[in-house]
């Protein structure tokens, strides 16, 4: 057997087909098989992730109300929890890897302000080869495991010219580009125990937890550098064009990344309340130059998340005993 495609997928598993029997099957001695691409809904069944959920919720003891997802270099969201139970990603069963410098592929459940969470230290990408519903699946695995609210987080480039590097936008909507593309992690068939078959995106993002994060920043004396506006995903991993970034700036797109979209996506489809915000680490250009300096770069973006990775911190804490203080 080779280790191309053909014969092998993730961890060299076998597929059915090998060379041998396509070479076969063109000679006319054996029988080709057609092969058909699974609907990525079907990528992984309910009862998949609740195999996956229950994994989580026995191993910690726990059944979470809040998930956290950590964006690049964000990943001290989830270092904040107390007692905390640590999953590697490699060591859940049937879960995916990442392979992304400053996520660092570990599932964290403990308490937080009071409030039992769960923080991904680490997100899958569209361009990591991964389809969407494997890259949103562990926002499923959260709700079966009891998760209520969402906070998404990303690092993000500023398109808004108000907008300056370390600066946080609180996402109100998004622009889904991939959506644009016929890309989405709800392709293929329904299942009802998730949600239905066309969940309604309007108000996605949850505008009391948005009000709340203001108040919080204005608490905090960072209310100059708190914004509201309009997030689009793209695939990557390569950085936008200034003619991209110009049509998203006509579009009324604030901030643009690589993530996130399909993420709220699958909450919203599943019920759960959402808060997301980007932060602002890199302004992008959007007039034509020769500087190297307008070139956005994952480096610059790590730089700046680790600068900010306290103010970040302590909104979300904030926000959590918020949460949880209205639920006690």
């Amino acid at each position: 057997m080779c280790s191309r495609d053909c014969c092998s997928g993730p961890g060299g598993s076998h597929r059915g087909n090998t060379c041998a029997d396509k070479k076969g099957a063109k000679s006319g001695s054996i029988t080709g098989e057609k092969i058909i691409p699974t609907p990525q809904s079907l990528l992984y069944p309910y009862e998949v992730i609740e195999e996956i959920a229950d994994f989580i919720t026995k191993g910690s003891g726990m059944r979470p109300k809040i998930g956290i997802i950590c964006g690049s270099g964000l990943g001290s969201l989830a270092d904040i929890i107390q007692d905390p139970k640590i999953f590697e990603y490699e060591k859940i069963p049937n879960f995916p890897v990442s392979t992304v410098e400053g996520h660092a592929g570990r599932l964290v459940v403990g308490t937080l302000e009071g409030a039992t969470v769960m923080a991904m230290q680490g997100r899958f990408h569209f361009y990591e080869g991964y389809p969407l519903a494997k890259c949103s699946m562990p926002v499923r695995v959260m709700k079966l495991c009891g998760v209520e609210y969402l906070f998404a987080t990303n690092a993000a480039g500023g398109i808004n010219p108000r907008f300056a590097v370390g600066d946080i936008m609180l996402m109100h909507d998004h622009v889904n580009m991939l959506g644009f593309a016929g890309n989405s992690p709800l392709q293929g068939p329904n299942d009802p125990r998730f949600g239905p078959r066309f969940p309604a995106l309007v108000n996605s993002y949850n505008k009391d937890l948005i009000n709340k994060a203001i108040e919080i920043g204005k608490a905090m004396g960072i209310e100059s550098n708190i914004h509201v506006g309009v997030y689009s995903c793209l695939g990557g991993p390569n950085y936008e064009t200034i003619a991209e970034l110009k049509a998203l700036r006509m579009m009324g797109v604030d901030a643009v990344g690589m993530s996130t979209v399909h993420e709220v996506i699958t909450a919203r489809h599943c019920d759960m309340k959402v808060f997301a915000f980007s932060l602002i680490t890199n302004k992008c250009a959007t007039e034509y130059s020769d500087k190297k300096d307008d070139e956005a770069n994952h480096d610059e973006v790590m730089a700046v998340a680790k600068n900010r990775q306290k103010a970040c911190c302590e909104l979300v804490s904030r926000l959590i005993r918020e949460i949880h203080m209205a639920s006690a």
